[in-house]
């Protein structure tokens, strides 16, 4: 009875409610087959390959083409004024557990998720570091440093991470025991990890950009960037460039082969506050956020034209950005932190972008991070950290193969060992990461090469050209330059201009044609003088010329 009151208010998916007579089954006049039991078999196998294609379907849902996300129903609704407490009502319990707000006394607290967002450090700049396996909610490491930390970031996985201190940088594993201390990383205040080429990089108050090794723990390169202490820094996922924002307002794209910035872009007129680079578009566009209270938006395409300009209505000074997967752009200033649709990010128009979600805090803001693959945004303030709920702002549909968010401990190390076998080097990091595998064109030469001088010929060439070797040149060689002469075309000889580099020239291409100058015209009557009795010397020495015959008293003679 109760079987039956609730098969009438219930139904299965398709994949589990076929039954063997909805089934086109194998007939044994097709298959041709004498045995019954082969035929039940062959059925069978039928039957499973009917129920795996329809269960494929079933399981295209889990790609869906459109994202989630806040829409409003009518003109006068606006997603923003939706608050948390609204959208924790209406998720499920799994998501709405995501929604924390936890209070510490060492903050302000600087924020960083691991690449696949289980994990997450925290580092208050009173000294207090710790971090936790957000997944299950346990706390890795604490520790209390009892010196100013400035920054924090996981290196290839969660087991390792470093931290910016106040005169050095230290490694510590996920139990919190110091490994290494980098003393040339000294008075840094930014951190970055490039997970594909191993290289942990530093930025502080000296103005030198480091890149260290932390597989062989070598320094790679030091990049002196001549403007001084620097605060702002984010890379590049598709490339790994490293963008910095500077204090006289400029950005610079950094690569560890060139001893200059690849790309320099004046995109403030104060400090440059807050950067990032989107991941969705392969890191096309640029976020930009300084002391001028305006942000901007830049594409790498066209450096010199801002995509996207506007000064946010917050009151306050400076601010940070952030990009999640899906392409939203979190912007934090003062006591409250602002999410901007993507559709309106790149449209082209002035007008500012459209607000998609807002949430007010009751304290100072100083870092943002989203989690990868969730629609949670985490905010380091001075009263601890929070964690809101964006939706639509993670990636549903993740990698396993670059960030598995299930990862189990076998996982992780079969991971790290294939990570560090594909690991890059650090001189394939360029502004176009397409460039591998490119064929260079040949190289142009209009010219022929020139010939050896006598003297750095070999001994026996220059006596053989003086005709003082008995050693004739061999047949062979002699065979072998006259089928290279004859196959090769011949190639026209390089015509040179000879004393072009003398000093007297150079003096008299100096002067202009139209300026008088006395010593310029005492010059050319000397050179036309000097030149005249060149001339008629070499006809003397010809023949054409007879030279003059003087008399007794021609030193008399006035000319």
């Amino acid at each position: 009875m109760t079987v039956t009151a609730i098969a009438e208010h219930t139904h299965l998916p398709k994949s589990l409610a076929l039954v063997e007579d909805e089934l086109p089954k194998v007939h044994p006049a097709d298959t041709k087959v004498a045995s019954r039991f082969l035929q039940s078999r062959l059925s069978k196998q039928h039957i499973q390959k009917q129920h795996a294609l329809l269960a494929r379907k079933d399981a295209e849902l889990l790609l869906p083409d459109v994202p989630g996300g806040l829409e409003a129903e009518g003109e006068l609704e606006r997603t923003w004024k939706v608050g948390q407490e609204d959208i924790v009502k209406e998720i499920g319990l799994e998501t709405s557990r995501s929604q924390r707000d936890i209070k510490l006394d060492g903050g302000p607290y600087t924020l960083r998720w691991t690449r696949n967002g289980r994990h997450l450090a925290i580092a208050g700049t009173s000294g207090h570091v710790a971090t936790f396996d957000w997944q299950k909610g346990n706390v890795l490491a604490e520790l209390q440093l009892r010196e100013s930390v400035r920054d924090i970031t996981f290196l290839h996985d969660y087991t390792m991470f470093a931290v910016a201190q106040k005169k050095y940088v230290y490694i510590y594993d996920a139990s919190g025991v110091e490994l290494h201390r980098l003393s040339t990383h000294v008075d840094v205040n930014r951190l970055e990890f490039l997970p594909y080429h191993f290289l942990l990089v530093s930025v502080g108050n000296s103005g030198y950009l480091k890149y260290q090794d932390t597989s062989t723990g070598q320094m790679v390169t030091e990049l002196r960037t001549k403007m001084g202490a620097c605060a702002t820094m984010c890379q590049n996922l598709h490339n790994a460039v490293i963008n910095l924002g500077h204090q006289h307002g400029s950005v610079t794209l950094w690569v560890p082969n060139m001893p200059k910035p690849a790309v320099q872009l004046q995109a403030h007129l104060g400090p440059v506050t807050g950067l990032a680079v989107d991941a969705k578009t392969e890191g096309r566009y640029l976020a930009s956020a300084g002391l001028d209270s305006k942000v901007k938006i830049w594409d790498s395409r066209n450096w010199g034209k801002c995509v996207k300009e506007w000064q946010p209505l917050e009151s306050g000074s400076g601010g940070i950005v952030e990009w999640s997967g899906r392409g939203l752009l979190a912007f934090s200033r003062g006591r409250r932190v602002n999410v901007y649709a993507p559709n309106t990010l790149l449209d082209g128009s002035a007008k500012p972008p459209a607000l998609y979600m807002s949430h007010h805090l009751p304290v100072q803001t100083c870092s943002i991070r989203f989690r990868q693959f969730e629609d949670v945004l985490a905010v380091g303030h001075a009263a601890g950290f929070s964690t809101i709920i964006i939706p639509g702002s993670g990636e549903p549909n993740p990698d396993s193969f670059e960030a598995d968010i299930y990862e189990t401990r076998t996982g992780r190390r079969e991971r790290e060992v294939r990570s560090l076998l594909d690991k890059l080097q650090p001189d394939m990091i360029s502004l176009d990461a397409n460039f591998i595998g490119s064929v260079a064109s040949a190289p142009k030469r209009p010219y022929a090469a020139a010939p050896v001088p006598f003297s750095r010929l070999a001994r026996t060439e220059r006596l053989q050209i003086q005709g003082k070797s008995d050693e004739p040149m061999e047949q062979d060689e002699e065979d072998e330059e006259e089928d290279t002469q004859d196959t090769s075309k011949p190639e026209k000889e390089r015509l040179k201009m000879r004393g072009k580099g003398k000093s007297m020239k150079r003096f008299l291409r100096k002067k202009r044609k139209n300026v008088i100058d006395p010593a310029t015209v005492a010059i050319k009557a000397k050179m036309a003088a000097i030149k005249e009795q060149q001339e008629k010397r070499k006809q003397a020495a010809e023949g054409s010329l007879q030279p003059e015959r003087k008399g007794a008293l021609s030193r008399f003679h006035k000319t």
